[in-house]
């Protein structure tokens, strides 16, 4: 049963953060993740590379777990769990993190354009995720 995104979630989720992601390795393991994501309607969406363990992970088991945490004040955040929904399309995932590029601040001012060169080379994979359950922490 997928959720629809509550205002005041979808608020906070609108602004520039950075989600935590969590997946199972093959053995059973927690494996985390620090992404860039955007909002689509009640969708969130992430990208990666293809070959990385999280993305891999997704790819056998769709369940994922999030943290959306406030950078100023760390006791406000929101975590989600749903399933992910795969786009292996090699256009469309590659214009994704793109987009994420220019959402989020240069790691090194002046690089972004080499960045998104290098994006557009990769073989990227994105994951659009329809939450299940909600749980936020935005009273602090």
């Amino acid at each position: 049963m997928s959720l629809s995104l509550p205002d005041h979630v979808r608020t906070f989720l609108d602004d520039e953060r950075y989600v935590i992601v969590a997946t199972t390795d093959p053995d059973g393991a927690p494996r985390q993740a620090a992404v860039w994501y955007t909002l689509d309607g009640d969708e969130i969406v992430i990208n990666s590379a293809v070959g990385r363990r999280w993305p891999t992970n997704l790819l056998r088991d769709p369940r994922i777990s999030l943290a959306i945490i406030d950078a100023v004040n760390g006791y406000r955040w929101v975590g989600l769990n749903g399933t992910v929904r795969p786009v292996t399309d090699l256009a469309t995932a590659r214009a994704d993190i793109v987009a994420m590029a220019r959402r989020y601040p240069e790691e090194v001012p002046g690089d972004r354009e080499k960045d998104i060169a290098r994006f557009e080379s990769q073989e990227r994979i994105t994951f659009r995720i329809t939450p299940t359950s909600i749980h936020d922490h935005l009273d602090s």
